[in-house]
């Protein structure tokens, strides 16, 4: 197998493409996109963002030590671009995207009300790598829309919201289910023969 060799980059795609909402009040709230973000424990519940010091919301979240992550879907895709490229500096971006804050239950920041999956997360520790700055965060709550619940199951169903991810300066909706995780050393059940006719 031929392969093509570059020189080393941040070729690790697709990533979540996330609306992180902070600030401790509605005239500093603010939304930044970011797609350098990821879970990094199970117990507790921690995850990532990795910021620029130059974004707006850098300094918001630095003092507050807060912040919210927010799914985003196929109808958020122009929000979700736009609150990217645009500065909270000159955008007060929940007005001008017409999204709606929602009080969060542990964090001063605020959920966006649109959003399917809303993470409310309490800084740990900033670590500083260069280029960007990584705020390790642990989750203390998570909200979803009552509307992805299935009614007879009560299962969260996130296909249903068309969740976007990012890859190489493009976004793309999450397409096809493949199989549940462990499917691969899953034991297929054994089901009983069936009866040849005439037979009793």
């Amino acid at each position: 197998m031929e392969k093509v060799t570059w020189k080393p980059g941040t070729m690790l795609y697709p990533l979540p493409a996330v609306m992180v909402s902070c600030g401790a009040q509605p005239d500093e709230y603010n939304i930044v996109t970011v797609a350098w973000t990821g879970i990094i424990n199970t117990d507790p519940p921690m995850c990532y963002i990795s910021l620029r010091k130059s974004r707006h919301s850098h300094g918001i979240i630095s003092k507050n030590r807060d912040f919210v992550i927010n799914l985003t879907t196929r109808e958020l895709a122009f929000a979700t671009d736009w609150c990217g490229v645009k500065s909270g500096r000159d955008f007060d971006k929940f007005k001008e995207m017409k999204l709606h804050s929602a009080k969060a239950d542990k964090v001063k920041a605020p959920m966006i009300a649109e959003s399917p999956v809303n993470l409310e997360c309490v800084v740990t520790e900033i670590k500083e790598l260069g280029t960007h700055d990584m705020f390790l965060a642990e989750i203390v709550a998570v909200h979803g829309d009552k509307k992805y619940l299935d009614a007879e199951t009560g299962a969260f169903n996130l296909a249903k919201a068309r969740p976007i991810a990012y890859a190489h300066g493009k976004y793309y909706v999450l397409g096809d289910f493949v199989r549940k995780f462990g499917f691969s050393v899953r034991k297929k059940k054994k089901g009983k023969a069936k009866k040849r006719p005439g037979k009793k």
